[in-house]
Parts: C-alpha cells; sequence; structure tokens
C-alpha cells in the first residue's frame, strides 16, 4: 500500500493545490467522504462545504462550492466549481451565494424546490462554520 497519492485541486480561476497527499476529507453530495492511496474508483458530485487535504506541511483547508471529485488508487482529483483557501473565503460571498441560493429556491417547485433547499442549508452551515 503506498503511504501518499497525487491530488490537484481545481476551479475555473486556478489551481489551488497540487502535490502528494496522505487523505483527503471530501465534502460529497451523499455525504462527506475521505479518500486515501489505494481508494477504490469512485466518482462524486461535491455540495458546499469544507475541503480538507492532508499533506507534507500539514493539513490544507478550502471551501469548495460545488464541482465533482474522482478519486482513484493513486489519486484524487478535485474540480470545484468555485473553490477557496478557507484563509481567504469571504464571509459576504458567501451571504450573496445564501440570497443567490434562495432566490433561486423560490422559482422551483417539487424535487427541484428539495435540491434548492438542500443547497441553501448546505450553504448556510458553511457559513456557521467559517464562524
Amino acid at each position: 500500500m503506498a503511504d501518499t497519492f497525487q491530488f490537484d485541486l481545481v476551479s475555473p480561476e486556478s489551481r489551488l493545490a497540487s502535490g502528494q497527499a496522505t487523505a483527503v476529507r471530501i465534502p460529497g453530495a451523499d455525504g462527506d467522504m475521505t479518500a486515501m492511496p489505494d481508494h477504490a474508483p469512485t466518482v462524486t458530485t461535491l455540495r458546499p462545504g469544507i475541503l480538507t487535504v492532508e499533506m507534507d506541511g500539514g493539513a490544507q483547508e478550502f471551501v469548495v462550492l460545488g464541482g465533482f471529485a474522482q478519486i482513484t488508487a493513486d489519486s484524487a482529483t478535485v474540480l470545484a466549481d468555485e473553490a477557496y483557501a478557507k484563509s481567504d473565503a469571504s464571509k459576504d460571498v458567501l451571504q450573496e451565494r445564501i440570497a443567490a441560493a434562495q432566490a433561486a429556491q423560490s422559482d422551483k417547485e417539487g424535487p427541484e424546490a428539495d435540491v434548492a433547499a438542500k443547497i441553501v442549508a448546505d450553504l448556510e452551515h458553511l457559513l456557521e462554520d467559517m464562524v
């Protein structure tokens, strides 16, 4: 079993992290998960949350606002719709995302309204984690 695996976190704006990691905690749409070396191949969508990667030099935390992760035995690649280092994340930006999600939620009905409500709840929980 390998001790590390390749990790990459990219968003449309930039590559936020790349290197050898021992573990990556991912806010998956169906629940949080931890990817480690020799993980079974998996693809998951992301919900708004905190992604934590353990690399040489300690743990790094990032705010992700959607996207997906592809995990294999020797790598984890996270393609985020929007992502920031947690230290750079702004509560004002999250509040704007919550307001936009609430507005979108009001236009939905049935199952789509449930999905929109989940996104609002995830964003609100993320904002609480930032305090």
